[in-house]
């Protein structure tokens, strides 16, 4: 789905495919002249839809990038072939970290990331991907599918033109990759490290600089000293990174990554222009995807976490329990600035925390007494 591509000026990319996506959302909107509705549901039902999805990952990137393709090879097979979608990696088509902007301007249809990357545009928007030593992906996916969260995801995303719906998890990540020993909390002073959400602000509480960047820009960053250091994701995707070639530490747990929630989108009023049917079968394309990823995740981290402390002689460390107590100090301090500050953040993290505190109960009496056993 990704070859033959051209390489496309941006700026006149997303102006064109914006005028086009509203002229197709208005042409939809219009009432067909015949009397008969059964006429009027054949001709919606035959008209074709050729879309385009915009990603931050790289192309055909391990499990995140192939999950798009998965999507889209889904669709158009439950569609038999009435959508078809084209994928393309960051970078191909516009950068990997504004496909947001493209999707809510009607450049593209479909976009697929993080929630916490578009936290300059909203910061409550990363309360949907994850919130450090916060939920795991079962957790999450409760929260979202069962909780109110992905009714808050929904009305959100509103405000943006467009519609979201989760589309996998990571499960707990870890904690990345240093070239320095972290013993205490004064070893995070100075250091810049390549961390997204509110992680990063955590990160810079306890006195370091958080660097967003993407994927596909993380290794040179680290070979070049741009970044001190690193989080991506885990052991299956940093050993295939090659991070353990330029950093010698790899630090658990992934207290700011404790589920990480993926996520496709859609563009409002296309989306809201589709018949019933497709609809449905986009969103159940979406419930697949979400169910995939967090199960191609597990099946392959372990494996790769042998590999590298096996055959790549890797330090495996973890943080220390003064560490990580300082880390969550720091959380709940950032949490109650940002909550403070925006209504937005106050208003989805209310439901969050409330879910988490109410399913933590249950965990504690059925998940940590089996996995303390172990």
């Amino acid at each position: 789905m990704n070859k033959n591509k051209k390489t496309i000026n941006r700026k006149n990319f997303i102006k064109k495919a914006a005028l086009s996506a509203l002229t197709g959302a208005s042409l939809l909107s219009c009432k067909p002249k015949s009397d008969s509705k059964e006429r009027s549901i054949a001709i919606i039902s035959q008209k074709k839809y050729k879309w385009k999805m915009v990603t931050t990952w790289p192309p055909n990137f391990p499990v995140l990038g192939e999950a798009c393709n998965h999507f889209a090879q889904w669709v158009e097979e439950m569609t038999d072939g009435q959508i078809s979608i084209n994928v393309y990696g960051g970078g191909e088509l516009i950068p990997a970290l504004e496909c947001f902007e493209a999707v809510s301007s009607g450049a593209v249809e479909i976009g697929s990331g993080a929630s916490y990357y578009w936290a300059g545009r909203s910061p409550a928007t990363q309360f949907f991907t994850t919130v450090p030593f916060g939920m795991n992906a079962q957790q999450m996916n409760s929260w979202l599918y069962c909780g109110g969260g992905q009714e808050l995801w929904k009305e959100l995303y509103a405000g943006y033109n467009l519609v979201p719906f989760p589309a996998g998890n990571t499960g707990v990540q870890m904690a990345g990759w240093f070239n320095k020993e972290i013993n205490t909390i004064e070893d995070f002073k100075g250091l810049k490290m390549r961390i997204p959400g509110l992680g990063g602000k955590v990160l810079e509480r306890a006195g370091g600089s958080a660097v967003l960047s993407a994927g596909s820009e993380i290794y040179t960053n680290l070979e070049r000293g741009v970044i001190d250091a690193t989080e991506w994701i885990g052991p299956y995707h940093d050993y295939n990174m090659g991070f353990h070639k330029i950093a010698k530490y790899y630090y658990t747990p992934g207290w700011h990554e404790t589920g990480s929630t993926l996520e496709v989108f859609f563009n409002k009023p296309i989306f809201d222009s589709l018949e019933p049917r497709l609809q449905t079968i986009l969103e159940t394309a979406a419930y697949r995807m979400n169910t995939w990823t967090l199960a191609e995740f597990e099946a392959k981290n372990n494996e790769y976490l042998q590999k590298l402390i096996q055959i790549e002689n890797v330090e495996l460390r973890q943080f220390s329990s003064d560490v990580l107590i300082k880390l969550k100090d720091y959380t709940n301090e950032i949490l109650t600035d940002i909550t403070v500050k925006d209504a937005a953040s106050a208003k989805i993290y209310k439901s969050y925390d409330a879910f988490r505190k109410n399913i933590k109960q249950w965990s504690s009496h059925s998940e940590k007494p089996y996995h303390n056993l172990l």
